[in-house]
């Protein structure tokens, strides 16, 4: 029995497939910022099965460089470990990879914890150490909006924001008006620090200039402030920017680096900074539960993360911008973005055709449609998801080749190709 091919057009209509977009409700509100949920996290992978349950088509996964899966050589670094008691700090393989980790960032020491929510909620709780303690950040940060308010939920420390510009920057002088000047009058929080994100999520991996990332050192430095950096992709920016990362985190006193995105490892943050912060975030790490014994098993993907993955980054970011590319020679026009924002593995683009939403666009690329087969030779499923300010977001990865990136460019051609004549007929 040959595979059963339902038309793009039906099946977006259906909730129960497990299609990328969500009731219209849920994704308008996602796309504006306003759903209580990411709208790309409460969504399941999409399945098309063929005869016998097998799957037919060739799937292309552009949701987030978090799908990335351990190789060969990771796994084998997995299973030959030597472990010891981390909370005693007797595994010798997670000594050596916070070894390795603060001699990269040129940091005095560094603390493996188990995820990038836990590392910079630590870091708030080291830096802002008495409740009603106040940190500025950015209002579209990853760390404001997508963390659950942690700093304040469980370490009692107040958030002020600054308007994030589409660099993933501040304005200084918006910047310097949030440092308050009032402590220790009772009716004020006191400023304790500053957080930037490089690179930037929510504006599609944009790379924070180093002279923007002195100038803020400069700012706190005046005032007294520390500096945070969630460096969950820093290893990208410094890809792109043709530098050391130590040479972009000498203008910070701490820094989170993901070891389970891009570099891929399949858990893990490396948090860095002074011995002292290191000790007191030694037991912040304790009290939130991420106390590891025998770690050094998930250590040893670290260390390859950091040895030998991160030179092939530069493969995301090419084969992200031919993507792009390719979405801006679609003719006619279709999709809208500034190619020199493309600068790393995040790809966040919008849809020029007001009737074709990121959500419909995004499940018309995640389904097999009718036609796909005989106009493609096969069918492709691209998962993406609608993003902030009505775009759609793709991120490459490890687990993406050139190959991949050609097939999701021409289901992104079909794609259009099929709305326009759509379009053609209801006219």
């Amino acid at each position: 029995m040959s595979l059963k091919i339902f038309s793009c057009r039906i099946l977006s209509k259906l909730s129960n497939q497990g299609i990328v977009a969500a009731s219209k409700r849920d994704a308008a509100a996602a796309v504006l910022g306003r759903s209580s949920v990411r709208g790309y996290y409460n969504t399941g992978r999409p399945r098309f099965a063929g005869p016998d349950g097998a799957a037919q088509v060739r799937v292309v996964d552009l949701r987030s460089d978090t799908v990335t899966k351990p190789g060969p050589a990771m796994r084998q670094a997995m299973a030959e470990a030597e472990v010891g008691d981390d909370v005693m700090g007797e595994d010798p393989t997670v000594n050596e990879l916070q070894k390795i980790a603060a001699d990269m960032f040129g940091m005095e020491a560094a603390l493996f914890v188990p995820t990038g929510t836990m590392s910079n909620l630590i870091a708030v709780m080291v830096h802002c150490r008495e409740r009603g303690d106040e940190m500025i950040v950015g209002d579209l940060s990853h760390l404001h909006i997508y963390e659950q308010g942690g700093s304040a939920q469980l370490a009692g420390v107040h958030s002020t924001t600054v308007t994030t510009l589409p660099s993933g920057t501040f304005d200084l002088e918006q910047l310097e008006s949030k440092i308050r000047h009032g402590y220790p009058d009772p009716h004020y929080p006191r400023s304790r620090l500053i957080c930037v994100e490089n690179t930037h999520n929510i504006q599609g991996g944009r790379v924070l200039p180093l002279t923007f990332l002195q100038e803020v050192r400069a700012l706190a430095d005046r005032y007294g402030l520390s500096v945070h950096m969630d460096g969950a992709r820093v290893m990208n920016a410094a890809v792109a920017q043709g530098v050391s990362p130590s040479t972009i985190l000498q203008h910070t006193h701490t820094v989170s680096v993901c070891l389970s995105k891009g570099l891929g490892a399949p858990v893990g943050t490396m948090l860095a900074g002074p011995q002292d912060f290191i000790a007191h975030a030694v037991r912040c790490r304790k009290a939130l539960g991420g106390g590891m014994r025998q770690a050094g098993i998930l250590a040893a993907a670290g260390k390859v993360s950091l040895l030998d993955m991160v030179g092939r980054l530069k493969d995301d970011h090419c084969n992200a911008k031919t993507f792009a590319q390719a979405l801006l020679d679609c003719d006619p026009p279709l999709f809208a973005m500034d190619m020199a924002a493309v600068e790393t593995n995040i790809l966040r683009f919008r849809l020029a055709e007001p009737s074709l939403t990121p959500s419909e666009f995004c499940a018309r690329m995640g389904q097999v449609c009718e036609g796909e087969e005989a106009a493609l030779g096969q069918g492709i499923q691209v998962l993406m998801y609608p993003h902030f300010g009505n775009s759609v977001r793709a991120v490459w990865h490890l687990g993406i080749s050139p190959e991949d990136t050609q097939l999701a460019i021409r289901k992104m051609q079909f794609v259009a190709s099929q709305y326009l004549k759509e379009k053609l007929r209801a006219q």
